[in-house]
């Protein structure tokens, strides 16, 4: 006899069929919905994807900047801490020279044009260049000490070279070298130490970031003058610098707070900020994707969008090693170059990270 409290067979049956239905649904939705996830799972890659690594065995110490022969496949690299610049094959991906007896170099620049590397040496307090094959000494000019960072104006063969500031004796200024004949044309006194420089080669004006006194520089390359300052008020200690010629703006990458600014590049007015990463010390714009690559010595890469208002949105942050603050972006190549110093039993290396389209195929 069948107890009052059990359903009748055709209830169950219902039940059952709306168990099956209501999975059948669920399936279905888990399926679909997950369809478009896993499509950009498939598609995605980071805006910065590492290509290859070129490993430095023996190099010690800081990196500081890079330059490049395009036509010769030669990376220059300032092995600061190494005291030498160290030359990259970059068919092999072999050191094929390293070029010692220096104190500390800083700034590097390669002129194609005559076949010659210059060398900003703060330690020796010195501006080097060599020639030849393989790379000799073949001259020297005196600068104060701390000779950093450096600029080419290629219409007038001119490089700009910032040094000093460390005391009365070492005064801030911007050597402007003619390469030519390699002679010093004339010392552009400014307030602090300069960092980086960047140019217009358009107009010919170069842009030099005063950090310590947060204030950009503004050279007429043509007349040889400091022809304005810009006063930066939303952050301080801009140390590197990049140029947009599209958007019509200046790049400063600042320390204090972590700050990219993009400043007006006719006027210097403040037209859009975003926080970044902190020991900020190089700066790039990739003209093709309207992106700009800042390398922070906390030990990442920030990227940043630039839209057709001049608006920046931060895209991704790239972790890499505390240290590993100074790079090369290559257009050409579409790849920026990062020097990462030796830790422990890590010997230093170059790390060369392809640029590209977020969501694009690989």
């Amino acid at each position: 006899m069948k107890s009052s409290l059990t359903p009748p067979h055709g209830f169950m049956a219902v039940i059952r069929g709306m168990s099956v239905c209501l999975f059948a649904a669920v399936a279905t939705f888990s399926t679909f919905s997950s369809f478009p996830l896993q499509l950009w799972a498939q598609s995605h890659v980071p805006a910065l994807r590492l290509a290859k690594t070129i490993e430095l065995a023996g190099i010690q110490g800081k990196f500081d900047h890079f330059a490049i022969d395009l036509s010769g496949s030669r990376l220059f690299i300032a092995a600061t801490g190494n005291h030498s610049v160290e030359v990259i094959d970059l068919k092999t991906d072999k050191v094929q020279q390293s070029i010692t007896g220096l104190g500390k170099p800083h700034g590097l620049a390669w002129i194609a044009a005559t076949g010659r590397l210059y060398v900003s040496d703060g330690a020796l307090a010195e501006l080097r260049v060599y020639q030849g094959d393989p790379l000799a000494l073949a001259g020297t000019i005196k600068l104060s000490e701390d000779a950093d960072d450096m600029v080419f104006d290629d219409a007038g063969s001119l490089l700009f070279v910032g040094h000093g500031g460390a005391d009365a004796a070492n005064p801030a200024s911007i050597a402007v070298v003619d390469t030519e004949h390699f002679v010093l044309l004339k010392n552009l006194p400014v307030a602090t130490h300069p960092e980086a420089l960047e140019i217009d080669p358009k107009s010919r004006r170069v842009f030099a970031n005063i950090a310590d006194s947060n204030l950009v520089a503004v050279i007429d390359s043509g007349s040889k003058t400091v022809t304005t300052q810009w006063k930066l008020t939303k952050a301080g200690g801009n140390v590197p610098i990049a140029f947009d010629e599209g958007h019509r703006l200046v790049y400063v990458a600042c320390r204090t707070p972590g700050t990219l600014l993009a400043l007006d590049a006719r006027t210097g007015a403040e037209i859009a900020s975003q926080t970044a990463a902190g020991k900020a010390d190089d700066l790039f714009y990739d003209s093709s994707l309207k992106r700009v690559y800042m390398i922070s010595g906390v030990g990442e890469v920030d990227t940043f969008q630039v839209d057709e208002r001049r608006a920046l949105s931060p895209l991704e942050v790239l972790p890499t090693v505390p240290g590993a603050k100074t790079a090369l972006f290559v257009p050409s190549q579409n790849l920026l170059y990062l020097g990462v110093p030796a830790t422990g039993e890590h010997p230093a290396e170059i790390r060369a990270y392809a640029t590209s389209a977020l969501g694009a195929k690989p």
